[in-house]
């Protein structure tokens, strides 16, 4: 046998075996023996399968499905071989056997089955899907441990993945892809983020019944994905490997999902870095998905959601360029890729969401991004946001749908929003040539009509790219940008554009701005944009007009130019110089044109006249600034006061304005045409005579006039006579420039003489009848006294030039005087004499002093020319008169006549009489009038050697005055005395007249020569309290120092320096200062107690210091008090410079302790006191940063030392101090004070003063600001933990959140809240238990009084206490407090979770008002459901602590605690919602408080609602509980159970389900000793049978019985009649009558025993029951019966009619109504209790006794009895259709009964009705009984022609056809 067997082959071998396998399977008689041989030979007879011989492989196995299969060693074989066909059999028989074997042993399959996982996978990826597929069906299985349970931190271990983490990845992966996979009734072939393979995958190779739950094997997907959600949330997976799948799980569609993958994503966030490169690139994968056919389709819109906002905290993300663009065109251009198109809905809600989600991203991207990214991707982005803009219709939308669809409006806005930030971010994308995003940005805003939003963000986006173009611009780009902003100016609403776009909105505004700050100024068209702005449309904003305003200044525009890189650091000064500014020839061609335009140009003037006077301002600016920069020593900045200083130049300054002629007189040929051009427009401008800039313009022709040399001048000349009309006309001040003018053309060589006389007769015809001129004809005198005055002067003037020889190489020049004088000379001064001596006109009387002053200046009018009878006297009195009410102008002529006047020593002499009256003036206290009797006096002194006078002469040639030797010595001696004169007025003005003659004549040498002495006065007056005099001392001495030589200007400061610092050799500038020395006016710094008068107070400076030596340094630095009260001299004479010298500094290094007192000081509750601390504090330090720095700590510890002073000004000094010292600097520096701070600043808040409580919130706003600053920058750092550390304690401590002052709960609370807000859950966790339980006590605390007392008193108001309560509860659902409470829920995590159980719980116990107990289930409300992971643990706990809660007497405190056990309910066992449930039940069945059966309402409806999947868990224990109580006496209880028992089962029917358990709970309260119990009971039996339907069974008609016979029993209650109608629907619908006589014979008692209670409300249902029930039982007897128990009612009811009818006390229905229905109810049953089966005999008899009754019913005439009766009498009648021959004695009866029934017409319709009924009823029976039809028949037609009703008629009709047939 052995060498038989040696020589088999290894095929026969192995075949052998086979067999004998085979046999021994074949041989096995049972299960048992078949399994156990399976366990030992199935396996390696699977491994034949690998056989090398075909014959071996083709052997088979069968077996019977009941038959275990050895699954381990199946799958272990699996793991170990590597041969397919061995792995596919054992795969096979695995999925066969595994369901199978017993759950535990299932379980110990996991770890074998997960272990390879991911290796298998890359082998085989058909047999690792199966192996996922037992994976998941064997998770159905798995009972995970607790999140955060030591069993979860050991499921990884214990699952084997810790040692393989690879498994986990692959396991993770694969959820996520589950996750993703969707359910749809066919096959799916690929998905949104899934690939074909994905989806072959999860489908195991298209086997269609994977996901059938019905079929063998499958399963249901959404379970299956919650459970691998659950799975995934465990312990078994690193935050990292999960992260993926939660955020795919957090964007499922259902909510069981999604819940659960927001936990995880919140968990696994901080571990996750967004920096990292392949995550970053999974999300965009996911996103997008693939382009190839077999590729992932693009995530869903949630998903994409969710992805977005990761990458929009991702810098990394920002270098994905190409990624951001598909992006960009899957979701909004969806047509661009279409597999976007696929999955990305087109419009709704979802839709928006991403594209805002989209948007959102491109702006993070601008922001982030880094430039090369930018620049690379940005024209791209640019492009497709157009693209997308464009699609919906560019740049008008198509459609009115999509005009109003929010959502595509939200969406066009972001879009052009982003297009603004990428084209801000990458500036090449607008920088070129031809400006094509520009253009198409214009356009947008121009006639996009989406929407004022929409407009509003272009604007916006234009407004922001603004600053891209402030560089400096290629030409090509600076003229595009021109032209553009040319025609966007040009572009008006309602027109349509060269593209035929309608225009509906103006672009103006922006193009301005576009054109004021990325246009240069010297851009003449930018410049003429400006004048558009202004002028061009009369209806233009006020913006747009002020906009171009600005545009016009250079400085303004300067200013408004954004500074970028390349200028930012330039200096202001250099930037703005001569080349900024337009030339001025290109000024005029630009405004007002050339040869070639000026027609064109004065067409567009015409419309745009309100711009004159702007374009002419410009122009004078510019031609005046070039002229004064011809000078080659001459500076002139453009600054804020260039066009003041122009101004000042050209007026006042006498070099410059000979600059500014010689200029002018060698202008080469284009300016000189230009300057033409420009003298024609402005005289053109001011005869035209505009309004608005009319003064301007005239003032610029006349400077023009001044200035321009002749021959410019000669073109003009002839012209004179159109300026009649201004000089005659109404207009006062033209009428003035108009006469000025006048007289310099006139005057001129080249002005047409008899042009000029023709004038001179019409002006001097309209003077002439002064006396009688009224109305027009004064201003005709005026004017014309002016033009001849300017006229006469300046032609006296012209031909008194100078004369130039040459001899001896010298010139010399003569006057040549006139010999030809001017007719009408003497005739015209005698006229304005005679005015200005007797016309009381104020018009007329100004002309003729301003004749006077002209004539006088240029030498015509002198003492000895005035004519007789006049005399000068007599004009000086005039003028005096007119000086002394405050006419400026009268002072002046007064000097300017006195220049005429010969010098004299005479004291009568008219040049002493004029000076004074002038210096008589000093009494008027009014500057303005003191500075025109400074510059008549320096006239008078110096004639026209007066600087007063240099913008007076406009004419060519030399005006002559009076020599003067002596006068101005003794004038300015004189003043000088005065000066020191005791009386206020003249010092006043005698200083005010030194300035002047100073200013005006302090070049000639009588000034200079008393410079020292005029600087020693000016210095005197720097004490005075007066703040004019010394402004005019300061500026006196500032013209002294100007006016002197280096010797004067070097003594000056000398003396200053003495004055400072109290040199013994000063010259008394200092002056002596005591502490009684009056510093400021009384009143003037009211301290609450008095006023700071004296030095006092700056001497308690150096007192605090403690160095005496101190007070005398600060004597001599402040000796004069005016110093301090006056800020001219520090501003004035740099005495910062002078006090921070070395020696000073050097005192001050030794002398640490004056910085902490000063820097105090300089926070001073008194702006005075505050000023001059400041001062001394910027003389003293010259590195404020420094020299805090370096005493710090001295500073700090002297403020916080004073905060609590004694003095209020110490202590708001000190806060705000402490304000400003905090501010800025790092927490390290401060650290050690932080504590201390903080506690002060709360005590402070308290304080008794006002102000001071004041600067402690702004203080404390300070620290706040500080805090949340560093929370919000810096959360992860230990600088916020720190001050977290030191804060919190302290505001929940009782000088914070506990305070007795108000001021200060509330400030503790806002800074809490804020902290809130702003702090990172790491650092905030620590605290969050103890916050959240004060946060709820602080909601009752800071609850104000006044509500508690509204509502103890809420009657009063009107109102009630719930309406109160409900009030309450909605403020505290609104309240900060209740938001910050919500951000402490969120950022729990398990730690602060455990703490936070006592915390609330302590909360909820010790809580005691309305909001902090509302509050309180608030929060347990939240966590159940935002934080249900961490709170799971603890919601039993909870659930039981509310059983007690609920009982609160405060109705809305019970009800918010029963919410919060329905959403309790969610996450407790099912064990301890049984207990609550069964607590329920006792409170409403046990309870003695009524109160407590609503709480029980509430609990199981809130349960209900809200724990809906563990309520119907327990429906078969609480159902029926809630059927019962759905029938409580109290009508909100009935509400409450009756909504929950509605929305938890379906239909009537339901009732039948749990008839069982309601029959067993509600029987034994049948004998509750509470009567509401018992009724209620009783109520639900009785529903019970109502619901049962037609057809109650015989089972439960028997199990009904015993409780409704129970609930029957017993006296009678409101609301028993609903039990005897349930008796009749019982007997009804149920066989009982005729299968239980027992029950049957029961009833027929019950019925008889309740119809003969005698409660008179409960009768008369009983009574009506009894009928029914008669008429039910047919075959029984009833009327003896009946007729015993009705006959007495019947009897008593009619004889009681007469009673007086009772209300019924409980609001039921009256006496009266009782009575009624009874007697109805009770003749009804009478009637139907006459039975067919009685005998005749009987019958007869019994009628006779019921209708007797009847009748006298009938009596009564009350509709509810007749009705009865009518009723009762047709079922009577329908019995008696039995006879078929009546018997006599019954006919008898009926025919005597007969008239009866007709004697109701004149009742109601539906009474008759009803009685026609009857009567149709008796007719059936009439024809075989004659009599009674004979009768009947009369008595229908008799009722036929008197009844009026249609219905009444038509049933006699048919009553008499059954009498007839």
């Amino acid at each position: 046998m052995s060498s038989t067997a040696s020589s088999e082959t290894p095929e026969a071998k192995e075949i052998n075996l086979v067999g004998n396998v085979e046999m021994r399977i074949a041989l096995t008689d049972t299960d048992a023996k078949l399994e156990s041989i399976l366990k030992v030979y199935l396996a390696p007879l699977l491994l034949k399968l690998a056989s090398n011989h075909l014959s071996v492989r083709n052997k088979t196995l069968t077996g019977n499905s009941s038959i275990k299969l050895p699954v381990a060693a199946l799958l272990k074989q699996y793991k170990d071989t590597n041969n397919n066909l061995v792995r596919y059999f054992d795969l096979l028989y695995i999925q066969q056997g595994i369901d199978r074997l017993l759950l535990e042993d299932r379980l110990q399959l996991l770890p074998v089955l997960i272990q390879g996982l991911a290796a298998n996978a890359a082998v085989s990826a058909t047999h690792t899907a199966s192996l996922f597929n037992l994976f998941l069906r064997l998770l159905h299985h798995l009972k995970l441990p607790p999140r955060g349970d030591n069993e979860d931190d050991k499921l990884r271990a214990k699952l084997g993945l810790d040692s393989n983490s690879q498994d986990a990845e692959f396991l993770a992966f694969w959820i996520g892809k589950l996750i993703l996979f969707p359910l749809a009734p066919f096959k799916i072939t690929v998905a949104q983020g899934l690939s074909v393979k994905d989806c072959q995958f999860l489908q195991l190779h298209s086997k269609d019944d994977i996901w059938k739950p019905g079929q063998p094997g499958g399963l249901n997907l959404i379970e299956t994905k919650v459970v691998a959600a659950k799975f995934l949330a465990s312990g078994a997976f690193l935050e990292l490997e999960r992260f993926i799948p939660a955020l795919l799980a957090s964007a499922d569609l259902n909510s069981r999902i999604s819940e659960i993958g927001e936990d995880m994503l919140k968990r696994a966030a901080p571990a996750i870095s967004l920096e990292d490169e392949s995550l970053i690139q999974r999300l965009f994968t996911l996103y997008l998905g693939n382009d190839n056919q077999d590729g992932p389709l693009p995530a869903r819109g949630p998903l994409q959601i969710k992805i977005l906002s990761l990458l929009c905290r991702s810098t990394k993300a920002t270098t994905f360029g190409s990624q951001i663009i598909q992006i960009i065109e899957g979701s909004l251009l969806p047509a661009a890729r279409p597999r976007f198109g696929m999955v990305s809905p087109n419009q709704g809600l979802e839709s928006s969401k991403v594209q805002a989600q989209v948007f959102s991203f491109v702006n993070w991207f601008t922001r982030i991004g880094s430039l090369k990214e930018k620049n690379a991707v940005a024209p791209a982005l640019v492009k497709k946001l157009q693209g997308y803009v464009e699609s919906q219709g560019w740049p008008q939308t198509t459609s009115e749908t999509s005009r109003h669809n929010s959502l595509e409006s939200n969406s066009r806005n972001y879009a052009y929003e982003s297009i603004g930030l990428l084209a801000k971010a990458c500036p090449d994308t607008l920088l070129e040539p031809k400006l094509h995003l520009l253009r198409w940005l214009f356009t947008s805003l121009s006639c996009d009509n989406s929407g004022r939003d929409t407009s509003t963000n272009i604007e916006d986006v234009l407004a922001s790219v603004l600053d891209k173009f402030a560089g400096d611009l290629s030409a090509e780009i600076e003229e595009s940008l021109t032209k553009l902003l040319v025609h966007q100016m040009d572009l008006k609403e309602g027109e349509t554009d060269e593209r035929n776009f309608k225009i509906v909105r103006s672009t103006r505004y922006i193009s301005l701005r576009f054109a004021n700050r990325c246009l240069p100024f010297h851009n003449t068209k930018a410049r003429w944009i400006d004048l558009l702005a202004i002028g061009a449309f009369a209806d233009e904003r006020p913006e747009v007009v002020e906009e171009g305003k600005k545009g016009l200044d250079p400085h303004w525009h300067e200013n408004l130019r954004p500074y970028n890189a390349s200028r930012s650091t330039r200096n202001h000064l250099e930037s703005v110089t001569e080349k900024n500014l337009p030339k001025f020839e290109d000024l005029i061609i630009e405004f007002f044109g050339d040869e070639h335009n000026i027609k064109e140009k004065q067409l567009v003037w015409r419309e745009m006249t309100s711009s004159y006077g702007s374009a002419i301002s410009l122009c004078r600016y510019v031609l005046f600034h070039q002229a004064l920069m011809s000078h080659a020593s001459r500076t002139l900045a453009i600054d804020a006061n260039w066009k003041k200083n122009i101004d000042a130049l050209v007026t006042y300054d006498e070099n410059a304005r000979k600059d500014v002629q010689q200029y002018l007189l060698r202008l080469p040929s284009p300016i000189e045409d230009a300057l033409e051009t420009f003298f024609e427009w402005v005289f053109g401008a001011f005869m035209t005579g505009i309004p608005k800039d009319i003064d301007s313009i005239g003032d610029c022709l006349l400077e023009l006039c001044s200035l321009s040399p002749e021959d410019i001048l000669g073109h003009q000349a002839a012209k004179v006579a159109i300026l009649k009309n201004i000089i005659l006309g109404n207009h006062h001040r033209s009428r003035h420039t108009a006469s000025r003018v006048f007289g310099i053309l006139a005057s001129l060589d080249g002005c047409p003489t008899t042009v000029s006389e023709h004038m001179e007769v019409v002006f001097l015809n309209k003077i002439k009848p002064w006396m009688r001129a009224v109305g027009s004809d004064v201003h005709h005198v005026h004017g014309s006294v002016l033009a001849l005055a300017y006229l006469l002067s300046r032609q006296r003037t012209r031909k008194r030039q100078k004369v130039w020889e040459v001899k001896e190489d010298e010139f010399k020049f003569q006057f040549v005087d006139p010999t030809i004088s001017i007719s009408w000379e003497s005739e015209f001064i005698t006229i304005i004499l005679s005015i200005l001596d007797s016309s009381g006109d104020k018009e007329l009387l100004e002309a003729a002093i301003e004749a006077v002053d002209q004539l006088s200046l240029f030498a015509i009018l002198t003492p000895k020319s005035i004519p007789s009878p006049f005399k000068a006297e007599m004009v000086i009195a005039n003028l005096k008169t007119r000086a002394e009410i405050g006419d400026e102008k009268a002072v002046l002529t007064l000097g300017h006549f006195a220049m005429q006047c010969e010098e004299s020593e005479s004291e009568d002499s008219v040049i002493t009489l004029i000076i004074a009256t002038l210096y008589s003036l000093y009494e008027k206290r009014q500057a303005e009038l003191q500075f025109a009797i400074g510059a008549a006096l320096s006239c008078a002194g110096s004639g026209w050697e007066s600087k007063s006078l240099v913008g007076v002469l406009d004419v060519p040639g030399s005006p002559r005055s009076q020599p003067r030797s002596t006068t101005l010595q003794e004038m300015l001696t004189k003043v000088l005395q005065d000066c020191k004169s005791t009386k206020p007025a003249l010092r006043q003005g005698s200083v005010i007249w030194l300035l002047c003659l100073v200013e005006y004549c302090g070049h000639l040498k009588e000034l200079q020569s008393q410079l020292r002495t005029c600087q020693a006065v000016f210095k005197s007056f720097l004490s005075d309290r007066d703040s004019l005099n010394q402004e005019s001392a300061s500026r006196g001495l500032t013209l002294v120092y100007e006016k002197g030589d280096k010797a004067l200007k070097d003594d000056l400061v000398r003396d200053l320096v003495m004055s400072f610092t109290g040199s013994t050799s000063s010259t008394g500038l200092q002056g002596n200062v005591s502490l009684e020395t009056e510093l400021f006016e009384p009143g003037a710094l009211p301290t609450g107690d008095g006023s700071v008068t004296t030095y006092k107070d700056i001497m308690n400076l150096a007192a605090e210091v403690g160095d005496p030596g101190l007070v005398y340094r600060f004597m001599s630095m402040a000796s004069n008090n005016a110093i301090w009260s006056s800020r001219a001299a520090f501003g004035r004479f740099g005495l910062s410079s002078i006090l921070s010298d070395s020696g000073v500094n050097g005192y001050l290094a030794q002398n640490p302790k004056l910085y902490p007192a000063l820097y105090r000081y300089r926070f001073d509750p008194n702006a005075n006191v505050r000023a001059a601390m400041n001062d001394i504090w910027t003389a003293l330090v010259k590195d404020p940063s420094a020299v805090i720095d370096a005493n710090f700590e001295l500073i700090m510890e002297d403020l916080l030392k004073n905060v609590l002073g004694k003095e209020w000004r110490v202590r708001q000094a000190s806060c705000a101090a402490i304000a400003d010292l905090l501010q800025g600097r790092p927490l390290q520096r401060y650290e050690k004070y932080l504590e201390k701070i903080w506690e002060l600043t709360f005590k402070v808040c308290d304080d008794i003063k006002e102000s001071v409580r004041t600067a402690a919130m702004a203080l404390a706003r300070v620290l706040t600001s500080i805090l949340t600053r560093s929370l919000e920058a810096e959360s992860s750092s230990t600088t916020a933990g720190t001050m977290l550390k030191v804060v919190l304690p302290l505001l929940l401590s009782p000088s914070g959140l506990e305070s007795g002052a108000p001021e200060v709960q509330v400030f503790a609370l806002k800074t809490l809240l804020q902290i809130i807000k702003s702090s990172d859950g790491k650092l905030l966790r620590p605290f969050l238990p103890d916050l959240v339980g004060r946060l709820l006590g602080l909601l009752s605390s800071l609850e104000p009084q006044a509500i508690n007392y509204i509502h103890l008193n809420a009657d009063k108001y009107g109102m009630t206490a719930q309406q109160i309560d409900d009030a309450r509860l909605s403020s505290v659902r609104g309240s900060p407090m209740m938001e910050a409470i919500e951000r402490c829920l969120d950022l729990l995590d398990e730690a602060s979770m455990r703490g936070l159980r006592d915390s609330l719980e302590n909360a909820i116990k010790t809580a005691v008002g309305l909001p902090s107990r509302v509050g309180s289930a608030r929060v347990l409300v939240s966590l159940s459901t935002r934080g249900n992971f961490l709170f799971r643990p603890y919601a039993d706990h909870f659930l039981r602590l509310m059983r007690r809660q609920v009982l609160d007497r405060n109705d809305t405190i019970s009800a918010s605690f029963a919410a919060a056990c329905g959403y309790l309910a969610r996450l407790s066992s099912d064990e301890e919602l049984s207990r609550l449930i069964e607590h329920c039940k006792k409170l409403y069945y046990d309870s003695d408080n009524e109160r407590h059966r609503a709480i029980s309402g509430d609990i199981v409806n809130s349960v209900a609602k809200y724990a809906t999947d563990h309520f119907a868990a327990l429906a078969q224990r609480t159902l029926p509980f809630i059927f019962i109580a759905k029938h409580d006496d109290d009508h909100r209880i009935r509400e409450l159970f009756a909504e929950t028992w509605n929305q938890n089962v379906g239909g009537s029917r339901a009732v039948l389900l749990y008839i069982d358990e309601i029959i067993m709970q509600a029987t034994p309260l049948l004998d509750s000793p509470r009567w509401s119990i018992k009724h209620t009971s009783a109520l639900a039996i009785a529903d019970v049978v109502k619901s049962s339907g037609t057809a109650i069974s015989t089972l439960n008609a028997e199990k009904i019985w015993p409780a409704l016979k129970k609930a029957i029993d017993g006296k009678t209650w409101d609301g028993k009649e609903t039990i005897l109608e349930a008796l009749v629907s019982y007997v009804k619908n149920s066989s009982v009558m005729t299968t239980n006589q027992s029950i049957a014979d029961q009833l027929q008692k019950i019925f008889v025993r309740e119809s003969g209670r005698n409660n008179p409300t409960y009768r008369p249902h009983a009574l009506s029951r009894l009928g029914d029930f008669i008429e039910i039982c047919e075959g029984i007897d009833w009327f003896p019966k009946v007729y015993a128990i009705v006959e007495p009612v019947i009897q008593d009811e009619l004889d009681e009619n007469d009673q007086m009818d009772v209300d019924s006390k409980s609001g039921g229905p009256s006496s009266r109504l009782l009575s009624d229905e009874t007697l109805a109810s009770a003749l009804k049953t009478l009637l139907k209790s006459i039975s067919s089966t009685s005998q005749q005999l009987d019958i007869d008899t019994r009628l006779q006794q019921s209708l007797k009754l009847v009748k006298k019913s009938i009596a009564k005439e009350n509709r509810i009895v007749e009705d009865a009766i009518l009723d009762g009498e047709k079922a009577l009648f329908q019995k008696l259709s039995f006879y078929d021959q009546m018997p006599d004695n019954v006919e008898n009866t009926l025919v005597e009964y007969l008239p009866t029934m007709f004697d109701r017409e004149h009742r109601t319709e539906q009474t008759r009705v009803k009685a026609a009924e009857a009567v149709n009823a008796m007719a059936a029976i009439s024809p075989r009984n004659r009599r009674l039809k004979t009768l009947l028949a009369q008595k229908i037609s008799s009722s036929l022609e008197g009844e009026r009703s249609f219905s009444v008629k038509q049933i006699l009709e048919r009553a008499k056809e059954l009498i007839n047939h």
